[in-house]
């Protein structure tokens, strides 16, 4: 089973959507940082899911949290060229429904 740690307000439902597909998701509460990531268990997670180009940041920490965690933001902001490197795959919602990428990636 696939478990995704979901990070950002997630307005276009990402988080629903890969439960629908039998995942199992923990919602980080408030800002993601490394406290708030292990609390949520990134050091297992299977995924890190970021719907917040304002806390990019969480991906470099969440990658040294679990350096095998696959990063997938899903958002109308641009990812900050910096974290571009190190997320495996960046998804604009107005061109692919949560659904479709949960399907895709769980």
């Amino acid at each position: 089973m696939t478990t995704a740690v979901v990070a950002g307000a997630d307005p276009d439902g990402l988080g629903e959507a890969l439960e629908d597909e039998g995942a199992t998701v923990v919602r980080v509460d408030g800002i993601a940082s490394a406290d708030s990531l292990t609390v949520a268990g990134i050091e297992e997670a299977d995924l890190f899911v970021l719907t917040d180009m304002d806390d990019a940041t969480a991906i470099s920490v969440a990658k040294e949290l679990n350096p095998d965690v696959r990063v997938v933001t899903y958002s109308r902001d641009s990812l900050p060229e910096f974290a571009k490197g190190q997320a495996d795959l960046a998804v604009d919602p107005e061109l692919l429904a949560a659904n479709v990428v949960a399907e895709e990636i769980v």
